[in-house]
């Protein structure tokens, strides 16, 4: 089995499908790194992988919008297609697993996941896709 971890910001708000009677999910996450070229020109760069996330439970789904950002584990898939000019494209995507909130968009001051709303504490303690949302919170 081959495993991958993503931290990284959504680049829009994910799209929530039915596909054959099932849930999807449907997001890209962008990770961005920065290093020192052979001359020590300072460089940065930004992977983008697709992300589909097959469960019942779409209640975190409000919570995977852009410029949010996540932690994903799941299974890497790599895909090849056909650009319009005849050239070979290739794509990474990401059966997910898992999601954690890790931190509202930048644009949000709230220290809260955006559009939670107040849900989710920006706490160490992420909120996950398995998080169940209850009303009467025991503090």
């Amino acid at each position: 089995m081959i495993k991958l971890q993503i931290i990284g910001r959504l680049g829009k708000d994910c799209v929530v499908n039915t596909v054959s009677g099932k849930n999807v999910i449907n997001f890209s996450v962008a990770h961005s790194e920065k290093y020192k070229d052979s001359q020590g020109v300072q460089q940065e760069r930004t992977t983008w992988v697709d992300c589909s996330y097959w469960t019942d439970r779409t209640a975190i789904a409000q919570y995977l919008t852009k410029g949010t950002q996540v932690f994903v584990e799941g299974s890497p898939e790599v895909r090849t297609y056909n650009r319009q000019d005849n050239t070979q494209g290739v794509s990474l995507t990401l059966r997910v697993r898992e999601v954690q909130l890790l931190g509202s968009s930048r644009s949000d001051s709230g220290g809260q996941p955006a559009n939670s709303g107040g849900v989710a504490a920006s706490s160490n303690t992420p909120v996950t896709a398995d998080a169940e949302q209850v009303d009467d919170l025991p503090f």
